[in-house]
């Protein structure tokens, strides 16, 4: 029989005792209930208690007394439902008929008699004998009924209080089935009768008198009951208040139910289906079946009355944890450990709901006390029912309704309402949730605490699956690194969308309290309740709200250094806690959502300006783009993360992840760093464009970049080696790039003036100069160029990238065509660079390998000097070549671009060029006019010798590229292309443009671009080096007939023609056709250019082959004048003296 293979039944009971016999008997007088007719009567010499003894006896013995199959009322109906061998045990009888199936009905006659005989089961004293007998050792053993007044039926009712310590299996089975009668109608428990009638009628749930109604309806009268219970928790308005003392006999009368699902008569025959469909190998007792069913409770094939009925059942534990059987087994002792326990002198409060059970005892989990691993698991599967069914959590149920019914209905499964609300939760901007039921989710979150343990949440689990099999596999089932570890997979390509929306809903109310992340509790929770002063895991403090903890634990891990002083050790955050603070930063970094504050003061602003931006990480850079714009309180808090970027850039995980290939290339070593201090960033900007760079990261790099422009806080390592300078210096100016103008304004003018001490520090020079080196490769980087050449930019180069200072060379290229303002910026830009080469990014970056090779031990400002000495070494760079040359044009073009001749000049410039300077502009190229007027001076030989040394240094270098000439680039470039194109075409740089202009000069049609031709030829005049096709044709004879004489001033020139005229030298064939062809173009020269002046007439004399002739006669010319001065003179003397004697 089903009673006999039953498993031993355990129930924790505490409070309200089932009733004695003689408060049975009261019952039934109170009851009043109404004999039916033609009643059986029980034979007084056999009782139906002797039957009892045999129901709970391994053997059942075949009773001699009354027989319930006997009775004429109930024959037909036993011989229907109940099997043969059954008929000669009363017991077996009556759990045959009470547990028939609902639709099978019996006769009222026989109803009622099975009424009878449990009513007098339960009342008969001569009960208490048989107990007394079965229970012999138990009732030794348990002190509270052996000290029971024997003879008032009192001992039966204690040994079911105390049937869970029961061991001795007769007695536990006699017990078990005594329990099982009581329940089948609630009007034989204890008191109930007298604390629910009023409620039953004003309820409606049934009648009170007996026949009326049978015992499948008295089950439903309890479910009713509880139905009413909690449908009174879940609403604002009680329009029918359940009494206090019926609230409480409904969760007695469901707690001594809460072992076998039997005793639960609505369940029972709900989900009697169910159970061989679900649960068919789970034996009763101990509340094993209720709890399968709980797990199948959202399968499909679950029945729906059977699902309400677990609902139900759910709910009342929610209510009071002790419902449930198990759950309040295995924790007993852990209640009483971390005195989570209730006075049971108190009636029942708040503290018996099962979310206080579940904070108390996971308060001791995270603090590290021992809670035994039974009572653990037993949290873990109530914790996942909450997160499975909101309604089990009547907050959710009363404040939640409207977003459930607006946006989530039909989502009642498996969490996914839930989930639904988490998602208005984070603020979507289509939907809003209403505060007070955004408050219960976090409530709920909190109880359930699925940080600790994923499977809490079956919809994340699920939808997260196939992730933690790929991508978290190494990690333990139940850890809670798992969310950790899903989170660092966001938006990566083992992430599914499904997972990645459960994970970030979830996230958001983790991040809203940071005792709900057991990894940074555990870590931090010395230090925080040391620095930020917090209370236990689930208390909270007006003073310190959750919110705010975290707020505080970063504050101290980063910003102590700020506070103008020193920081004691006691200030500082512990090594492991820091660490967990910098793993939840990075992962706020992934969604602005994560971050309360943020999300909180940045609301009306994201809207504003970033509706649009959508993207995984574009709303934080969307209000940092607009970081002027912001109110103050969202700027202030978007400003303090961008400077906790600034020191560990690990914090935009984004951004990590995006750089990863570059970070292991070439800046593995900061990255693998515990504490970042801006060196990441650092390597970063620095490797910006190796081959392993990524447009992601390229783009996100350089945003920050950007962003560190709007204030100089925002990096880091300016802002710590530089703060007392900016202070002291340039108080009141924030904007990055101008603290950077000031600082090195404060330098040059310190170097320029030669002070003995500079007053920016060395520390802070270093630093400025990095920034300063960084602000070169992005135009974007220097708001005061790129403003101005906004619309440029658009214009000449739509299609250049910024990086790698490719606009910048551009707008370099294209300068003539330049609005005037961005002529000008581009003008003391290139200023600026040829004083200090290292400023020119793509000059440096071009020729890196170069200037290895060429200039380590040349001074970081002789750079480019250096590189232009050696540019036409066999081992040079054509690309760094080329390079060197675009340079060497700038140069030319204004004698301020090149600093080296601007020394060396600074007194031959005023004093014969002060005319060209007269009319020059500020800001604006004098288009080589100055170096053209230098260079006809040096060739009258007027210039002081290191001038002179700078212009035969241009002079030669231009002699073989006429690009370095602008003057002749400018006025010539139309008869470069008519006559010389092909040399042209050529770039080979060794002066055949040149020679083809001298070569055609008759054929030039242009004034301007012929007088520039003769110029060049009266500078060769003066140097041959100045004219290199001459001087590689006459290389030999120079060595040979000329070694002795000193270059420059036209001494080799004029050793060379005295060679010519010597008929005695024999000069290379192709050095003397040269040279007579140069005599030629001299006498050409000097015939359609006469001299203008006494200069010029010297040097054309002084070059002139027949130089000594012309000499000769001068001074011939001198030594007659010279007499006939001396002769007229004593005439002059006589004429004097003989006036003087008259």
């Amino acid at each position: 029989m089903a009673a006999y293979s039953r498993s031993q039944l355990l129930l924790l009971l505490w409070f309200v005792p089932l009733c004695g016999f003689g408060s049975v008997l009261g019952l039934k007088a109170a009851s009043g209930p109404a004999d039916p007719p033609n009643p059986p009567v029980l034979r007084p010499a056999d009782p139906p208690g002797k039957d009892a003894p045999a129901a709970g006896a391994s053997q059942p013995r075949r009773a001699t007394g009354w027989k319930l199959s006997e009775e004429e009322a109930c024959r037909e109906d036993l011989t229907r439902l109940c099997p043969r061998h059954t008929w000669t045990n009363n017991l077996a009888v009556l759990e045959c008929l009470q547990d028939r199936r609902e639709e099978t009905e019996i006769a009222p006659d026989c109803n009622h008699l099975l009424w009878n005989y449990k009513l007098n089961l339960t009342t008969d004293p001569k009960f208490e004998s048989v107990a007394t007998e079965v229970c012999k050792s138990t009732i030794t053993e348990i002190k509270e009924c052996n000290e029971e007044e024997r003879g008032r039926g009192y001992l039966v009712s204690c040994l079911v209080d105390h049937r869970g310590n029961i061991s001795e299996y007769q007695c536990n089975q006699y017990i078990t089935k005594m329990t099982s009668i009581i329940f089948s109608d609630y009007r034989l428990i204890c008191g109930f009768m007298d604390k629910c009638k009023e409620d039953i009628n004003n309820l409606r749930c049934g009648s009170i008198n007996i026949g009326h109604k049978d015992i499948h309806s008295q089950g439903e009268v309890i479910a009713c009951l509880e139905k009413a219970l909690v449908r009174e928790a879940e609403q604002q308005d009680h329009v029918r208040p359940i009494k206090e003392d019926c609230k409480r006999a409904i969760l007695r009368v469901a707690e001594l139910s809460s072992d076998d699902f039997h005793l639960d008569r609505h369940l029972y025959f709900s989900c009697r289906d169910d159970r061989e469909r679900f649960c068919q190998n789970t034996p009763a007792g101990e509340g094993k079946v209720y709890k399968c069913l709980f797990n199948h409770k959202f399968e499909e094939a679950m029945s729906e009355k059977c699902r309400d009925a677990l609902t139900t059942r759910q709910k009342l534990i929610s209510q009071d944890y002790r419902v449930s059987y198990s759950l309040a087994k295995a924790c007993k002792l852990d209640l009483r450990k971390q005195r989570c326990s209730l006075d049971t002198n108190l009636p029942r409060a708040r503290e018996a709901r099962l979310s206080y059970l579940l904070l108390c005892l996971e308060a001791a989990v995270h603090r590290g006390r021992p809670v035994s691993g039974e009572c653990q698991g037993e949290m873990l599967d109530y914790r996942r029912m909450l997160m499975e069914d909101f309604s089990l959590s009547p907050e959710i149920v009363l404040h939640c309704r409207t977003e459930i019914e607006a946006h989530c209905s039909g989502l009642h499964r498996k969490g996914r309402t839930l989930h639904c609300l988490m998602r208005i939760g984070r603020g979507e901007r289509s939907t809003s949730i209403d505060s007070v039921c955004q408050s219960a989710l976090q409530t709920l979150i909190q109880s359930a605490d699925p940080g600790a343990d994923y499977r809490i949440d079956r919809a994340l689990n699920e939808a997260c699956e196939s992730v933690i099999q790929t991508a978290c596999k190494h990690i333990r089932t139940g850890d809670p690194m798992i969310l950790s570890c899903l989170m660092e997979h966001l938006y990566t390509e083992k992430m599914v969308e499904d997972c990645e929306h459960r994970l970030l809903e979830l996230q958001y109310f983790i991040s809203r309290d940071w005792k709900m992340d057991p990894l940074l509790y555990k870590k931090c929770q010395g230090d925080a309740s040391r620095l930020c002063h917090t209370h236990g895991w689930n208390e909270t403090s007006e003073l310190m709200p959750p919110g705010a903890v975290f707020s505080c634990l970063y504050r101290h891990a980063y910003r102590t250094e700020e506070q103008g002083r020193r920081v004691t050790p006691v200030e500082h955050l512990s090594r492991d806690c820091k660490v967990e603070v910098q793993r939840i930063l990075h992962q706020r970094a992934l969604d602005v959502k994560l971050d309360p504050e943020l999300q909180k003061r940045c609301m009306t602003d994201l809207g504003k300006w970033c509706s649009e931006k959508t993207d995984t990480g574009q709303e934080l850079e969307c209000l940092q783009d607009h970081l002027e714009d912001l109110v103050s309180a969202c700027r202030d808090v978007v400003g303090n993360l961008t400077e906790l970027e600034s020191e560990d850039i690990q914090i935009d995980a984004l951004l990590i992840r995006a750089c990863e290939p570059v970070i292991q290339a070439h800046c593995h070593d900061v990255a693998d760093n515990q504490i970042d201090t801006g060196d990441l960033m650092e390597c970063l900007v620095q490797n910006k464009h190796q081959k392993e760079m990524n447009e992601k990261c390229s783009v996100g790099v350089t945003h920050f970049q950007l962003i560190q422009m709007k204030d100089f806080r925002f990096s880091y390592k300016f802002k710590m080696a530089c703060k007392e300078d900016v202070l002291r210096l340039c108080s009141n100016i924030k904007k990055k790039v101008d603290v950077v103008i000031c600082l090195s304004t404060t330098v040059r003018n310190d170097t320029l003036q030669d002070v003995r001490e500079q007053r920016v520090t060395l520390k802070c020079r270093k630093q400025l100069r990095v920034e300063e080196l960084e602000m070169s490769e992005d135009i974007r980087l220097e708001p005061e160029l790129y403003e101005p050449c906004r619309s440029d930019i658009s214009r000449l180069c739509p299609n250049v990238n910024f990086g790698n200072a490719q606009m910048i060379e551009c707008l370099k290229e294209q300068k003539k065509q330049l609005s005037q303002r961005c002529h000008q910026r581009i003008f003391r830009l290139q200023e600026a660079e040829m004083t200090d080469p290292e400023l020119d990014y793509q000059l440096m970056r071009v020729c890196k390998q170069m200037i290895k090779r060429f200039c380590t031990e040349a001074d970081a400002r002789n750079v480019l000097q250096c590189l232009k000495q050696n540019k036409n070494s066999e081992l040079m760079d054509p690309k760094c070549k080329q390079m060197i040359t675009k340079r060497q044009i700038t140069q030319n073009t204004d004698y301020r671009l090149n600093p080296v001749l601007r020394k060396a000049c600074r007194a031959d410039i005023p004093k014969f060029c002060q005319s060209i300077l007269n009319k020059a502009s500020e800001d604006s190229e004098l288009e080589g006019q100055v170096i053209a007027c230098l260079k006809l001076k040096y060739a009258d030989q007027r210039l002081s010798p290191d001038c002179e040394d700078q212009i035969r240094v241009i002079l030669q270098e231009s002699a073989l590229d006429y690009r370095l000439d602008p003057q002749l680039q400018m006025h010539c470039s139309d008869e470069i292309s008519r006559l010389c194109a092909e040399e042209a075409a050529a770039q080979e740089q060794t002066g055949q443009v040149e020679e083809c202009l001298k070569v055609n000069l008759l054929k030039i049609k242009q004034e301007a671009c012929k007088k520039e031709v003769l110029n060049m030829l009266k500078e060769s005049k003066a140097d041959i080096f100045v004219d290199p096709v001459l001087h590689t044709a006459c290389a030999l004879d120079i060595k040979h007939h000329c070694a002795a004489v000193a270059p420059g001033r036209g001494r080799q020139m004029s050793c060379l023609m005295e060679a010519l005229q010597d008929k005695r030298v024999r000069l290379q064939p192709e050095c003397k056709k040269r040279l007579q062809d140069r005599i030629d173009m001299w006498s050409y020269a000097a015939k359609v250019a006469p001299a203008e002046g006494f200069s010029d007439l010297a040097v054309q004399v002084m070059t002139s082959p027949s130089k000594n002739y012309i000499l000769f006669m001068i001074a011939l010319g001198v030594c007659i004048l010279f007499l006939v001065g001396l002769l007229c003179g004593r005439i002059t003397k006589q004429v004097t003296r003989e006036l003087k004697d008259r």
